[in-house]
Protein backbone atom coordinates (compact mmCIF):
# COMPACT_ATOMS: atom_id res chain seq x y z
CA UNK A 1 0.00 0.00 0.00
CA UNK A 2 1.11 3.57 -0.60
CA UNK A 3 0.28 7.06 0.56
CA UNK A 4 -1.30 9.12 -2.19
CA UNK A 5 0.15 11.94 -4.23
CA UNK A 6 1.40 14.86 -2.17
CA UNK A 7 3.20 18.15 -2.79
CA UNK A 8 5.69 19.93 -0.58
CA UNK A 9 6.60 23.60 -0.83
CA UNK A 10 10.36 23.89 -0.98
CA UNK A 11 12.36 26.75 0.49
CA UNK A 12 12.40 28.49 -2.89
CA UNK A 13 8.61 28.73 -2.87
CA UNK A 14 8.16 26.19 -5.67
CA UNK A 15 6.11 23.04 -5.25
CA UNK A 16 8.04 19.79 -5.31
CA UNK A 17 5.98 16.83 -6.46
CA UNK A 18 6.25 13.74 -4.30
CA UNK A 19 5.17 10.46 -5.87
CA UNK A 20 3.11 7.92 -3.95
CA UNK A 21 5.19 7.20 -0.87
CA UNK A 22 5.90 3.73 0.40
CA UNK A 23 6.06 3.27 4.16
CA UNK A 24 8.05 0.51 5.79
CA UNK A 25 7.93 -0.60 9.41
CA UNK A 26 10.84 -2.38 11.06
CA UNK A 27 10.52 -4.32 14.29
CA UNK A 28 13.66 -5.44 16.18
CA UNK A 29 12.85 -8.86 17.55
CA UNK A 30 14.51 -10.17 20.68
CA UNK A 31 12.55 -12.10 23.31
CA UNK A 32 9.21 -10.64 22.20
CA UNK A 33 7.41 -13.77 20.93
CA UNK A 34 4.54 -13.12 23.38
CA UNK A 35 3.70 -9.77 21.80
CA UNK A 36 5.07 -9.48 18.27
CA UNK A 37 2.13 -11.08 16.42
CA UNK A 38 -0.23 -8.60 18.07
CA UNK A 39 2.04 -5.72 17.07
CA UNK A 40 2.09 -6.88 13.43
CA UNK A 41 -1.69 -7.35 13.43
CA UNK A 42 -2.15 -3.73 14.55
CA UNK A 43 -0.19 -2.26 11.64
CA UNK A 44 -2.59 -0.66 9.16
CA UNK A 45 -2.83 -0.93 5.36
CA UNK A 46 -0.89 2.32 4.83
CA UNK A 47 2.30 0.29 5.40
CA UNK A 48 3.82 -1.39 2.35
CA UNK A 49 6.39 -3.62 4.06
CA UNK A 50 7.13 -4.91 7.56
CA UNK A 51 10.67 -5.97 8.42
CA UNK A 52 11.02 -8.23 11.45
CA UNK A 53 14.70 -8.29 12.43
CA UNK A 54 15.59 -11.42 14.40
CA UNK A 55 18.64 -10.26 16.34
CA UNK A 56 19.89 -13.80 17.01
CA UNK A 57 16.95 -14.21 19.38
CA UNK A 58 17.25 -17.21 21.74
CA UNK A 59 13.48 -17.74 21.41
CA UNK A 60 13.73 -18.01 17.63
CA UNK A 61 11.34 -15.11 17.11
CA UNK A 62 12.09 -14.91 13.37
CA UNK A 63 11.06 -18.53 12.80
CA UNK A 64 8.08 -17.98 15.10
CA UNK A 65 6.83 -15.09 12.95
CA UNK A 66 7.37 -17.03 9.74
CA UNK A 67 5.41 -19.95 11.14
CA UNK A 68 2.47 -18.07 12.65
CA UNK A 69 2.14 -14.84 10.62
CA UNK A 70 0.35 -14.86 7.25
CA UNK A 71 0.70 -11.13 6.50
CA UNK A 72 2.29 -10.96 3.00
CA UNK A 73 4.00 -7.66 3.86
CA UNK A 74 6.23 -9.31 6.46
CA UNK A 75 9.88 -9.94 5.63
CA UNK A 76 12.03 -11.65 8.28
CA UNK A 77 15.66 -10.55 8.46
CA UNK A 78 18.25 -12.30 10.59
CA UNK A 79 21.46 -11.08 12.20
CA UNK A 80 23.97 -13.95 12.43
CA UNK A 81 24.97 -12.75 15.91
CA UNK A 82 23.31 -10.54 18.47
CA UNK A 83 24.12 -6.89 17.71
CA UNK A 84 21.74 -5.17 20.11
CA UNK A 85 18.69 -3.11 19.28
CA UNK A 86 20.79 -0.55 17.39
CA UNK A 87 22.33 -3.23 15.20
CA UNK A 88 18.89 -4.66 14.46
CA UNK A 89 17.60 -1.22 13.45
CA UNK A 90 20.59 -0.62 11.16
CA UNK A 91 19.89 -3.97 9.47
CA UNK A 92 16.28 -2.92 8.91
CA UNK A 93 17.29 0.53 7.63
CA UNK A 94 19.64 -0.99 5.07
CA UNK A 95 16.98 -3.41 3.82
CA UNK A 96 14.40 -0.64 3.50
CA UNK A 97 16.86 1.60 1.65
CA UNK A 98 17.67 -1.24 -0.75
CA UNK A 99 13.94 -1.76 -1.35
CA UNK A 100 13.40 1.98 -2.04
CA UNK A 101 11.01 2.53 0.85
CA UNK A 102 10.37 6.26 1.29
CA UNK A 103 9.77 6.46 5.05
CA UNK A 104 11.02 3.92 7.57
CA UNK A 105 9.19 3.59 10.89
CA UNK A 106 10.72 1.73 13.80
CA UNK A 107 8.56 0.29 16.57
CA UNK A 108 9.33 -2.23 19.28
CA UNK A 109 7.90 -5.72 19.33
CA UNK A 110 6.95 -5.73 23.01
CA UNK A 111 3.56 -4.06 22.55
CA UNK A 112 4.41 -0.78 24.31
CA UNK A 113 4.04 1.26 21.12
CA UNK A 114 0.66 1.74 19.46
CA UNK A 115 0.87 0.87 15.71
CA UNK A 116 -2.17 3.04 15.03
CA UNK A 117 0.07 6.10 15.55
CA UNK A 118 2.27 5.31 12.55
CA UNK A 119 0.73 7.99 10.33
CA UNK A 120 1.28 10.56 13.09
CA UNK A 121 5.01 9.90 12.72
CA UNK A 122 5.00 9.71 8.93
CA UNK A 123 2.92 12.75 7.97
CA UNK A 124 5.35 15.48 9.20
CA UNK A 125 8.05 13.85 7.06
CA UNK A 126 5.85 13.65 3.97
CA UNK A 127 4.79 17.28 4.45
CA UNK A 128 8.45 18.33 4.51
CA UNK A 129 8.30 19.49 8.12
CA UNK A 130 10.76 16.91 9.43
CA UNK A 131 13.44 14.45 8.41
CA UNK A 132 13.11 12.32 11.52
CA UNK A 133 10.29 12.01 14.03
CA UNK A 134 10.39 10.40 17.44
CA UNK A 135 7.93 9.72 20.21
CA UNK A 136 7.63 11.80 23.37
CA UNK A 137 5.88 10.16 26.32
CA UNK A 138 6.29 13.29 28.46
CA UNK A 139 4.01 15.55 26.43
CA UNK A 140 0.85 14.81 28.44
CA UNK A 141 1.62 15.46 32.10
CA UNK A 142 -1.39 13.42 33.21
CA UNK A 143 -0.36 10.33 31.27
CA UNK A 144 3.21 10.18 32.59
CA UNK A 145 1.85 9.22 36.00
CA UNK A 146 1.58 5.69 34.61
CA UNK A 147 5.33 5.59 33.99
CA UNK A 148 7.43 3.87 36.69
CA UNK A 149 9.13 6.53 38.84
CA UNK A 150 12.67 5.20 38.37
CA UNK A 151 12.18 5.15 34.59
CA UNK A 152 10.75 8.67 34.70
CA UNK A 153 13.77 9.97 36.61
CA UNK A 154 16.27 8.10 34.44
CA UNK A 155 14.70 9.41 31.22
CA UNK A 156 14.75 12.97 32.57
CA UNK A 157 18.49 12.70 33.30
CA UNK A 158 19.23 11.12 29.92
CA UNK A 159 17.12 13.75 28.15
CA UNK A 160 19.14 16.54 29.72
CA UNK A 161 22.43 14.95 28.64
CA UNK A 162 21.07 14.33 25.13
CA UNK A 163 20.27 18.01 24.65
CA UNK A 164 23.94 18.86 25.19
CA UNK A 165 25.41 16.13 23.03
CA UNK A 166 22.94 16.16 20.12
CA UNK A 167 22.17 19.88 19.87
CA UNK A 168 18.42 19.21 19.68
CA UNK A 169 17.44 21.35 22.65
CA UNK A 170 13.72 21.15 21.92
CA UNK A 171 13.52 17.34 22.19
CA UNK A 172 12.78 15.13 25.15
CA UNK A 173 12.51 11.41 25.91
CA UNK A 174 15.70 10.37 24.05
CA UNK A 175 15.38 6.64 24.80
CA UNK A 176 11.98 6.49 23.09
CA UNK A 177 12.31 3.99 20.26
CA UNK A 178 9.19 4.93 18.30
CA UNK A 179 10.75 6.74 15.34
CA UNK A 180 10.39 7.44 11.62
CA UNK A 181 13.02 8.60 9.13
CA UNK A 182 13.06 9.63 5.49
CA UNK A 183 15.06 7.34 3.20
CA UNK A 184 17.24 10.17 1.84
CA UNK A 185 18.32 10.97 5.40
CA UNK A 186 18.93 7.34 6.36
CA UNK A 187 21.10 6.92 3.26
CA UNK A 188 23.44 9.65 4.49
CA UNK A 189 23.85 8.18 7.97
CA UNK A 190 27.04 6.20 8.69
CA UNK A 191 25.10 3.06 9.60
CA UNK A 192 28.28 1.17 10.45
CA UNK A 193 29.34 3.79 13.02
CA UNK A 194 26.08 4.23 14.95
CA UNK A 195 26.04 2.60 18.38
CA UNK A 196 24.75 -0.96 18.26
CA UNK A 197 23.33 -1.12 21.80
CA UNK A 198 20.88 1.03 23.75
CA UNK A 199 22.78 4.27 23.11
CA UNK A 200 21.79 4.15 19.44
CA UNK A 201 18.67 6.34 19.88
CA UNK A 202 20.76 9.22 21.21
CA UNK A 203 23.75 8.46 19.00
CA UNK A 204 21.56 8.72 15.91
CA UNK A 205 20.41 12.18 17.05
CA UNK A 206 24.05 13.30 17.16
CA UNK A 207 24.56 11.93 13.63
CA UNK A 208 21.39 13.66 12.41
CA UNK A 209 22.61 16.98 13.79
CA UNK A 210 25.83 16.70 11.78
CA UNK A 211 23.57 16.45 8.70
CA UNK A 212 21.50 19.43 9.93
CA UNK A 213 18.39 17.23 9.76
CA UNK A 214 15.12 18.44 11.26
CA UNK A 215 13.87 16.29 14.15
CA UNK A 216 10.35 16.62 15.58
CA UNK A 217 8.82 15.13 18.73
CA UNK A 218 5.49 13.32 18.33
CA UNK A 219 3.28 13.15 21.46
CA UNK A 220 2.36 9.60 22.41
CA UNK A 221 1.31 7.51 25.37
CA UNK A 222 3.29 4.49 26.50
CA UNK A 223 1.59 1.22 27.37
CA UNK A 224 2.95 -0.86 30.23
CA UNK A 225 1.85 -4.44 30.63
CA UNK A 226 3.62 -7.70 31.39
CA UNK A 227 6.53 -7.00 29.05
CA UNK A 228 10.04 -7.07 30.52
CA UNK A 229 12.35 -4.20 29.63
CA UNK A 230 15.97 -5.13 28.88
CA UNK A 231 17.06 -1.53 29.53
CA UNK A 232 18.27 -0.89 33.08
CA UNK A 233 18.61 2.86 33.55
CA UNK A 234 20.79 2.52 36.65
CA UNK A 235 23.36 0.47 34.73
CA UNK A 236 23.71 2.64 31.67
CA UNK A 237 23.70 6.22 33.03
CA UNK A 238 27.48 6.17 33.58
CA UNK A 239 28.19 4.66 30.17
CA UNK A 240 25.80 7.10 28.51
CA UNK A 241 27.47 10.06 30.27
CA UNK A 242 30.89 9.18 28.80
CA UNK A 243 29.42 8.75 25.31
CA UNK A 244 27.47 12.01 25.58
CA UNK A 245 30.65 13.90 26.46
CA UNK A 246 32.38 12.33 23.46
CA UNK A 247 29.54 13.24 21.09
CA UNK A 248 29.32 16.77 22.49
CA UNK A 249 33.00 17.32 21.73
CA UNK A 250 32.62 15.94 18.22
CA UNK A 251 29.51 18.02 17.51
CA UNK A 252 31.11 21.26 18.69
CA UNK A 253 34.22 20.60 16.58
CA UNK A 254 32.22 19.67 13.46
CA UNK A 255 29.66 22.49 13.64
CA UNK A 256 31.69 25.38 15.08
CA UNK A 257 35.23 24.85 13.83
CA UNK A 258 35.31 22.42 10.90
CA UNK A 259 32.21 23.45 8.92
CA UNK A 260 31.67 26.99 10.05
CA UNK A 261 33.05 29.75 12.26
CA UNK A 262 30.91 32.22 14.17
CA UNK A 263 31.00 34.39 17.26
CA UNK A 264 29.99 31.31 19.26
CA UNK A 265 33.22 29.63 18.12
CA UNK A 266 35.11 32.28 20.09
CA UNK A 267 32.71 32.55 23.05
CA UNK A 268 33.05 28.93 24.14
CA UNK A 269 36.87 28.60 24.39
CA UNK A 270 37.28 32.11 25.83
CA UNK A 271 34.52 31.47 28.36
CA UNK A 272 35.99 28.13 29.44
CA UNK A 273 39.49 29.61 29.67
CA UNK A 274 38.32 32.51 31.85
CA UNK A 275 36.21 30.21 34.01
CA UNK A 276 39.07 27.74 34.54
CA UNK A 277 41.68 30.43 35.23
CA UNK A 278 39.41 32.18 37.73
CA UNK A 279 38.71 28.92 39.55
CA UNK A 280 42.37 27.88 39.67
CA UNK A 281 43.47 31.33 40.85
CA UNK A 282 40.76 31.51 43.49
CA UNK A 283 41.20 27.98 44.82
CA UNK A 284 44.98 28.34 45.06
CA UNK A 285 44.66 31.54 47.12
CA UNK A 286 41.92 30.00 49.24
CA UNK A 287 44.15 27.02 50.09
CA UNK A 288 47.05 29.37 50.81
CA UNK A 289 44.80 31.40 53.11
CA UNK A 290 43.87 28.26 55.06
CA UNK A 291 47.51 27.26 55.63
CA UNK A 292 48.79 30.76 56.48
CA UNK A 293 45.62 31.74 58.41
CA UNK A 294 45.79 35.12 56.68
CA UNK A 295 42.62 36.50 55.11
CA UNK A 296 42.72 36.88 51.36
CA UNK A 297 42.62 40.56 50.29
CA UNK A 298 39.42 41.80 48.66
CA UNK A 299 41.33 42.71 45.51
CA UNK A 300 42.57 39.13 45.14
CA UNK A 301 39.03 37.82 45.62
CA UNK A 302 37.82 40.13 42.86
CA UNK A 303 40.65 39.00 40.56
CA UNK A 304 39.29 35.49 40.98
CA UNK A 305 35.57 36.33 40.79
CA UNK A 306 35.73 38.59 37.73
CA UNK A 307 37.03 36.02 35.20
CA UNK A 308 34.58 33.45 36.63
CA UNK A 309 31.64 35.80 36.14
CA UNK A 310 32.74 36.87 32.66
CA UNK A 311 33.52 33.26 31.72
CA UNK A 312 30.05 32.12 32.76
CA UNK A 313 28.53 34.90 30.65
CA UNK A 314 30.52 33.79 27.59
CA UNK A 315 29.48 30.15 28.09
CA UNK A 316 25.84 31.17 28.48
CA UNK A 317 26.08 33.26 25.31
CA UNK A 318 27.43 30.20 23.49
CA UNK A 319 24.58 28.04 24.81
CA UNK A 320 22.07 30.67 23.67
CA UNK A 321 23.53 30.54 20.16
CA UNK A 322 23.58 26.73 20.21
CA UNK A 323 19.94 26.53 21.28
CA UNK A 324 18.93 28.99 18.54
CA UNK A 325 20.81 26.91 15.96
CA UNK A 326 18.54 23.86 16.11
CA UNK A 327 17.97 22.77 12.45
CA UNK A 328 14.70 24.10 10.98
CA UNK A 329 14.93 23.24 7.27
CA UNK A 330 14.32 19.64 6.26
CA UNK A 331 17.42 17.94 4.86
CA UNK A 332 15.53 15.60 2.52
CA UNK A 333 13.78 18.46 0.70
CA UNK A 334 17.06 19.42 -0.99
CA UNK A 335 17.34 15.85 -2.23
CA UNK A 336 13.77 15.95 -3.55
CA UNK A 337 14.51 19.20 -5.38
CA UNK A 338 17.67 17.69 -6.88
CA UNK A 339 15.79 14.64 -8.12
CA UNK A 340 12.98 16.83 -9.43
CA UNK A 341 15.45 18.99 -11.34
CA UNK A 342 16.99 15.87 -12.81
CA UNK A 343 13.55 14.70 -13.96
CA UNK A 344 13.51 11.67 -11.66
CA UNK A 345 10.21 12.67 -9.99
Amino acid sequence: MTIGQDQIKAGTGTLVSVTASQIAVLIPSYKVTNHILGVIAGIGPEVARIYVVDDCCPDGSGAYVEEHCTDPRVVVLRNPENQGVGGAVMTGYQAAINDNMDVIVKIDGDGQMDPSLILNFVEPILRGEADYTKGNRFFDLEEIRAMPKIRLFGNAVLSFMTKFSSGYWDLFDPTNGYTAIHRDVAKHLPLNKISRRYFFETDILFRLNTLRAVVVDIPMDAKYGDEVSNLKISKIVGEFFVKHVRNFGKRIFYNYYLRDMSLASIELPVGLLLLASGLVFGISHWINSIYTEVATPAGTVMLSALPIIVGIQFVLAFLGHDIASVPRRAFHLSKLRSRSAAGEI
